[in-house]
């Protein structure tokens, strides 16, 4: 394409089909970095500007391209609290008490819970997860929960993925004589809930830098230092962790947690151990799915993610922890196909919600520009599925986006998730700090809230004045920003071999975007619910598959039924998909634009 300028078009697209402009990625230091890279280890130059794109420097890619945990993870001891949590978990295992887990009903809580009982069970310690119920419960600890565990026995209590901000909770325990030990991550502020410990790297006084650790992330930091306290009282270890880091990259990947440095990682060890299938659960949930070909983040994220997350929206809370923790093949694949149905019934659920969620976002955003943060709000909506509303409806109008889920009593569950830049978790708290909201919390792309319906307009206003700024410089200038360009035949099996190499992507390590130019488009049709199906061809005759989800409603999904026969100019990522056994190349399609005529 030759060298552009670091504010010039990408394929003069000035105005997309969806309104964007594409300009390239990389200015003029990322393509001296990307030539650098690709001189110094032989790397084509696509995948250098794949990694320069994404911040890595030259003496960086070659840690970058083949991470490991020994080299990234720091000691456990930098986190706050975490050797004090050490030493009290050990003095339980070796009094022989029971532990209770109480964990978070997401794939992280599911996920950290396992992490926590696998363990204990290796050394024979009894213990007991604690998933609360979504609707009736809410997040986190609760005093009656509390009180029913240490009625069973319980001597010590675990809180992962929760806890942080359970004052009430943990003063129950403190009363009842039973120590907890709080092992979080999310955002929190200066004052403290009584714990033995409470170990999160994004409470105020911790300096590790790791606040972009998952709940699961912070678990296994915590078994490892709890290892190491084991050994040095000449005691049994249990066992081998890296055998678990599955379980962490599952958590990872869903958590939507930024994908460098140690979760990198975890991710990428975990993909290794997650492919000889040693977790039975997660084997027989990628059987009922009935996944094809070889097991990538992507299918954490959005095949056995959101059937985890099933039984936590509109079904048994427990489910996602007992199928990660199972060790029977029958057992399990109960499990697995109750979650797989629980997901059926989630969808089907979710798509009468959504129509009703972007007909209030399109009436909202008809009028002018329309608000900096979307809010929805309905009654009878099922309070389980409006984080997944959100997530859609943030995609959709590209601005931070809140549902919420009103009971018959006025009282509102919801749940927000937010687009680069803009720190929606921070909002939320400070919402609660203003009296607005009942209870809230979360961190910069993802909250949870609890409203009463008299204060939702003033939820509005609130939320939009704190965020506009913020909002504002995000979407200005919307742009997409391209890694290269490609042909329907560059984009092969080899190719998608090479960028497999550069990932995994996700937060904080986007998925590559390539431009297709000016190619044929052939084929076009609806397939499934709402998806576009298509074939690109270029000048050469060769031809490459195309899918465009979720768009056949959406003027891009009719440009594209309409361009059957013509050309554009197309950009999306480039995956392989697996079909029967056979490996082929597919363009995820994100715009399309006409060419300069």
């Amino acid at each position: 394409m030759g060298k552009q300028s670091e504010t010039s078009t990408f394929l003069n697209v000035e105005k997309s089909l969806s309104g964007k402009r594409w300009i390239e990625r990389l200015d003029g230091r990322g393509r001296n970095q990307a030539l650098a890279i690709s001189q110094s280890y032989d790397i084509p130059d696509l995948i250098a500007r794949v990694l320069a794109g994404r911040g890595i420097e030259a003496e960086e890619a070659e840690q970058f391209l083949s991470p490991t945990i020994r080299d990234l993870m720091p000691d456990p001891s930098v986190l706050t609290d975490m050797d004090l949590a050490a030493a009290r978990l050990c003095d339980a295992i070796a009094a022989k008490h029971k532990i209770a887990i109480f964990g978070d009903y997401d794939v992280d809580g599911a996920a950290s819970s396992a992490l926590m009982s696998r363990f204990l069970t290796d050394l024979g310690i009894e213990n007991e997860i604690y998933i609360p119920d979504r609707i009736f419960e809410g997040y986190g600890p609760n005093p009656e929960a509390i009180k029913q565990l240490v009625e069973c026995g319980a001597k010590l209590i675990i809180t992962v993925d929760c806890g942080a901000t359970s004052f009430e909770s943990l003063e129950t325990a403190r009363s009842l004589g039973v120590d907890v030990i709080v092992l979080d991550h999310h955002q929190m502020g200066t004052e403290l809930p009584h714990a033995a410990a409470l170990v999160n790297p994004n409470r105020q006084d911790d300096l590790s830098g790791l606040g972009f650790l998952c709940a699961a992330g912070v678990v296994f930091m915590a078994l490892v230092a709890a290892q190491r306290e084991l050994r040095r009282r000449k005691m049994a270890i249990g066992p081998n962790l890296l055998d678990m880091l599955d379980i962490v990259a599952l958590a990872t990947v869903c958590d939507v947690v930024p994908l460098k440095g140690l979760n990198r990682a975890f991710v990428v060890k975990g993909m290794q151990v997650l492919r000889q299938q040693k977790n039975i659960g997660l084997a027989a949930l990628a059987r009922t799915a009935r996944l094809d070909g070889p097991m990538t983040p992507y299918h954490l994220g959005f095949v056995l993610g959101p059937r985890i997350n099933a039984g936590g929206r509109i079904g048994d809370a427990g489910l996602g922890s007992r199928l990660l923790v199972n060790a029977s093949q029958e057992e399990a694949l109960k499990i697995a196909e109750q979650l797989d149905q629980l997901n059926q019934e989630r969808q089907a659920a979710e798509a009468i919600m959504l129509e009703e969620a972007i007909a209030e976002g399109d009436a909202e955003m008809s009028a002018g520009e329309g608000p900096s943060v979307l809010v929805t709000a309905r009654k009878g909506w099922h309070p389980g599925i409006v984080g997944l509303l959100a997530s859609r409806l943030k995609d959709r109008f590209n601005r931070p986006a809140v549902a919420i889920a009103f009971d018959g009593n006025g009282k509102g569950s919801g749940s927000g998730r937010s687009i680069a830049g803009v720190d929606l978790g921070a909002a939320i708290r400070a919402g609660v700090e203003a009296g607005i909201l009942e209870k809230g919390g979360g961190h910069a792309m993802a909250a949870g809230l609890t409203v009463r319906h008299e204060k939702l307009g003033e939820l509005r206003a609130f939320v939009d004045e704190r965020l506009k700024n913020e909002v504002a410089k995000s979407t200005d200038h919307e742009t997409i920003k391209i890694d290269g360009a490609l042909t329907a035949r560059s984009a092969n099996v080899a190719f998608c071999d090479l960028l497999e190499q550069a990932g995994p992507y996700g937060a904080g390590h986007s998925q590559p975007i390539f431009a297709f130019p000016n190619h044929l488009v052939k084929d076009s049709r609806i397939v499934g619910r709402d998806h576009v199906s298509f074939t690109l061809q270029g000048g050469d005759g060769k031809t490459v598959r195309g899918i465009a989800f979720r768009k056949a409603e959406e003027p891009l999904g009719h440009a594209l039924l309409e361009a059957q026969g013509g050309y554009l100019h197309v950009c999306g990522m480039v995956t392989a998909d697996y079909w029967q056994g056979s490996k082929r190349p597919q363009l995820r399609l994100l715009d399309a634009a006409k060419p300069s005529k």
